[in-house]
């Protein structure tokens, strides 16, 4: 399973390319425009596993900063400072981590109603 089977290639193609410069990367507007504030709830789990490339339940610091590469092999890195506030972001317990709990908070943004990716986690 990859991500292309949940999203459009030209739509993962044009987020990346709005984050192409260092500093610039926003997950709500990234996840907002691959498509993923628009996806079920089983589909963002299913999402987050393919994310998780340790398969430890959870999306640590290294694995978010190369967050982008998983979208796009060609991708840059995440700088340290968008690494950080990205984990910070998530990380709902302060274990330097993002769980199943907050990626779906981190989708779900204020609204918890309407999923918009990143802005919500749940740990199992």
């Amino acid at each position: 399973m990859t991500l292309t089977d949940f999203l459009v290639v030209s739509d993962i193609a044009s987020a990346i390319n709005a984050c192409r410069a260092n500093d610039s990367f926003s997950p709500k507007k990234f996840f907002a425009m691959v498509g993923l504030s628009k996806k079920s709830p089983p589909e963002i789990e299913k999402i987050f596993m393919i994310l998780d490339q340790d398969k430890s339940g959870y999306i640590e610091q290294d694995e978010l900063q190369l967050f982008l590469q998983n979208f796009s092999k060609g991708a840059r890195p995440l700088t340290t400072a968008e690494t950080r506030a990205f984990l910070l972001a998530g990380d709902k317990d302060g274990n330097g981590k993002i769980g199943w709990d907050g990626w779906v908070t981190r989708q779900r943004g204020s609204s918890p109603k309407v999923l918009q990716p990143c802005h919500v986690f749940i740990k199992r």
